[in-house]
């Protein structure tokens, strides 16, 4: 994709501020799953935590250039890239260091828009077709960042009683940045995760998300999983841990149907 134009990059913010909700693990099988259909994907961590760099198995030692070297401006999201082992999929790591970055950033002009700044550079606007950025799990100056950055923004939900109330927080937060930081910014969809069909709940919350938000759900949820869990610990994402498993299958039909909803846009 080198003849791209830089406008052709799609950046998906994915994010929830509740944490333990899949977000790290929809990003990373997502990932993998559009890189499998050809895409070129990089995923950036943008989560102290560095889930998403374990969970394709960058090793610590090997993340010398970070998110937090290129939100501060002492190296471009180039020189953070790191190619995974997975064919089409990039990721730039995170480290702990990043939960510095928000006091370090108060003062600094543009503190809202550095992540933007680092990815409309042409190595990286012009190589990838999709960029997935991993948001912590809260509404901190990291997300800002990434919600000032993103065409759109992909919410992972889990399927339990107070979905709703955390979601509603989060759409204030999306029309905010929207009225005035990024005037494009779309919700790109929600996906419902650990989908439990033996649970009268997850079907009740299900039913309520689709009522609040209609077309914005995907048809495709996210069962619990067993493999889906085991994957990290392997440094693996789950299409590559065991993509027979019913978590992966799901993954595989989330980024088709990603796919038919983004690439109409870009025609």
């Amino acid at each position: 994709m080198t003849d791209a134009r830089p406008s052709d990059v799609r950046i998906i913010a994915v994010a929830n501020q509740k944490g333990g909700v899949g977000k790290t693990t929809t990003a990373i099988n997502l990932g993998t799953a559009l890189a499998a259909v050809g895409r070129r994907v990089l995923i950036l961590d943008l989560d102290p935590q560095g889930n998403a760099s374990t969970g394709v198995g960058i090793d610590r030692a090997a993340r010398e250039i970070t998110s937090y070297d290129a939100l501060m401006g002492e190296a471009t999201l180039a020189e953070a890239l790191v190619e995974t082992a997975i064919p089409n999929l990039s990721l730039v790591p995170s480290t702990v260091d990043l939960s510095g970055a928000e006091l370090e950033l108060v003062d600094q002009e543009r503190r809202a828009h550095r992540l933007k700044d680092a990815l409309a550079a042409p190595e990286i606007a012009r190589v990838f077709d999709y960029v997935l950025i991993d948001c912590p799990p809260s509404l901190n100056l990291l997300t800002l960042n990434a919600m000032v950055a993103a065409d759109s923004v992909l919410v992972p939900l889990q399927c339990e009683f107070f979905a709703l109330e955390g979601l509603s927080l989060l759409l204030r937060t999306v029309e905010q940045v929207r009225g005035s930081l990024n005037p494009g910014l779309q919700i790109q969809g929600v996906v419902l995760t650990m989908y439990d069909n033996r649970n009268n709940l997850s079907d009740q919350v299900a039913a309520d998300v689709r009522g609040f938000l209609g077309s914005k759900v995907y048809n495709t949820v996210i069962p619990r999983n067993v493999r889906i869990s085991e994957a990290p610990s392997h440094g693996q994402p789950a299409l590559v841990y065991d993509h027979r498993c019913a978590g992966s299958q799901a993954y595989i039909r989330l980024a088709s149907e990603l796919l038919r909803r983004e690439e109409p846009r870009a025609a």
